[in-house]
């Protein structure tokens, strides 16, 4: 997820988990009300330097004990170390990047005999906004439509011919729960179409995408739309459960006696609205509290942070001025004016960068609201179909969607790592590796997220240790990674950043003259996906 101002946006109790840690300073005494835990955190290895990755959590003056492997094993890397040279601060230099195409590598095809080629025709997205702007007064079916209609003006697609309509989200507006229905009909698709919602954290659009590509390998569909939609900008809010538990008895009352009895037992702290949580159901942490604690695992200190952040900030701007992002398609808000961009796209400077306090864990974490992806209001939508039916019809499709996983790990501890799970085994089902992959398109959830999952990646330590694997995968070279921004500039809905990357990844290599791309993200409960993009022959 990411947000600054947010993360998942289901809570509940704690519940006690087993597994080895990955670093985190813990206060040995009492701590601060946004380090408390319900079960022991992960700790950072003797030996290792305090310094702006969490050297304190908690009230000035508390010591913390310093225990944890991983993070000693990479705190003491020699400075002449690939990781230590390779994502040095100076790595994530905001100089412009060259966007000159390369030539067209000669690769094998990912074609596999017996398997349906499934391609992705076009897609789409309404412009990403911060939430409380310009979407405020519209329903997520509001945006979903939107989009849906983007990409049926933008290809043309006949709605008789779409067989399935299926979208990701969230956080569900009760009033259109299944949001992909109410989307499509509002479009104007025949009720003749199937439409149904999923939901899987950050990696909504992603599963609502595989989900058609099942579909149509089945042989069940041929012509599928999948997307996403996401409102922060209206949450609902509920009353207390004490109050919902009246109310509900009150419609079961018969008498006025028995109503009078009910409303004379409601007290003053009934009243308080039950707001979203914050926090991961199963641990009761935050993730910006997570990604505060994986930084400083890795060692990743706020300058490195705010530097790719500003990385990410610079190269989105640079990529909307060239017109580079053609997947997003005007919006004409009703009652308001048409929207055209995304509007959190903002470069600013490390001065500036370096003012904003910890949002986290304070004082002194390192994960502020300039290195995080903020509240954001959106939608997506991708037509996908098999080779043989898009040819069928005219079209000349963007890319083929290959090989995808999706992988789980501990929420506590690895909450944020599904892109160091998944990119090694998405490579080992497609036959490739790393050096083979033109473009990588990550979800930027925190700048210290994605700078942990490269850390990882390149880690022989960590992929023997974590992971099971004989060695690293490798971490992706920055030249070839979110040259276009990226989630902490593009904005973040959560339930439609997934078809951004994929498209974003098909633009990138046609532009840039690869042939294969991984798009990967990580998501709220542990969980994880990764997949291979191939080029349609041009």
């Amino acid at each position: 997820m990411g947000q600054a101002g947010g993360g998942f946006p289901e809570g509940g109790r704690g519940r006690e988990r087993r597994g080895r840690s990955l670093g985190v300073v813990r206060a040995k005494g009492a701590a601060s009300a946004e380090c408390r835990e319900r079960r022991p955190s992960l700790e950072v290895g003797p030996g290792a330097r305090p310094g702006p990755c969490l050297a304190r959590t908690g009230r000035p003056g508390t010591d913390f004990k310093m225990t944890s492997m991983l993070s000693r094993a990479i705190r003491s890397l020699p400075a002449t170390s690939t990781w230590a040279v390779r994502f040095s601060a100076r790595s994530f230099s905001c100089s412009p990047l060259s966007h000159a195409a390369v030539q067209p590598k000669s690769k094998k095809t990912l074609a596999k005999n017996g398997v349906k080629n499934i391609v992705v025709v076009d897609g789409v997205r309404i412009p990403f906004l911060q939430s409380g702007t310009s979407y405020a007064d519209l329903m997520p079916h509001d945006l979903a439509r939107a989009s849906l209609q983007g990409l049926l003006n933008r290809t043309n697609v006949p709605k008789e011919v779409v067989d399935y309509i299926v979208y990701g989200t969230v956080i569900q507006e009760v009033k259109t729960s299944n949001v992909a229905r109410e989307a499509a009909l509002g479009a104007g698709f025949s009720d003749k179409t199937p439409a149904h919602t999923v939901t899987m954290a950050c990696i909504s659009s992603n599963q609502a995408m595989t989900t058609g590509v099942g579909l149509i390998a089945s042989g069940q569909c041929d012509v599928v739309v999948a997307g996403g939609v996401e409102l922060m900008s209206d949450v609902p809010i509920r009353h207390s459960r004490k109050m919902r538990k009246t109310l509900l008895s009150l419609n079961r009352a018969k008498t006025l006696g028995q109503r009078l009895a009910l409303f004379a037992k409601i007290r003053p702290d009934y009243f308080a609205p039950e707001l979203p949580a914050v926090a991961e159901f199963s641990t009761s942490e935050t993730m910006g509290h997570s990604a505060d604690r994986l930084a400083a695992a890795f060692a990743i200190s706020r300058v490195e942070q705010d530097e790719y952040a500003l990385r990410s900030h610079t190269l989105a701007r640079k990529a909307q001025d060239e017109g580079l992002l053609t997947d997003v398609v005007p919006f004409k808000v009703p009652g308001k004016d048409t929207v055209i961009k995304d509007n959190g796209v903002r470069p600013s400077s490390m001065e500036q960068m370096g003012k904003l306090k910890a949002a986290f864990v304070k004082p002194y974490g390192t994960v502020t609201a300039a290195n995080s992806s903020f509240l954001t209001d959106g939608a997506s939508a991708v037509l996908i179909m098999s080779e043989e039916k898009a040819l069928a019809m005219g079209y000349k499709p963007k890319a083929y969607l290959r090989d995808f996983v999706y992988v789980s790990q501990d929420p506590k501890d690895q909450l944020l790592l599904g892109p160091t799970y998944g990119t090694p085994k998405v490579l080992e089902r497609a036959g490739l590796t790393l050096t083979d992959i033109d473009v990588f398109e990550f979800h930027e959830a925190f700048a210290g997220q994605i700078l942990a999952n490269l850390k990882a990646m390149d880690s022989d330590w960590f992929a023997q240790n974590y992971m099971g694997r004989k060695s690293k995968v490798g971490a992706p070279p920055l030249e070839k990674f979110n040259k276009w921004g990226g989630s902490l500039s593009l904005g973040h809905p959560f339930g439609a950043t997934g078809c951004r990357l994929v498209m974003t990844a098909a633009h990138r290599l046609k532009k840039e003259g690869g042939q294969y791309g991984v798009v990967a993200a990580c998501a709220a409960g542990g969980q994880g996906h990764a997949m291979i993009v191939e080029l349609y022959p041009q």
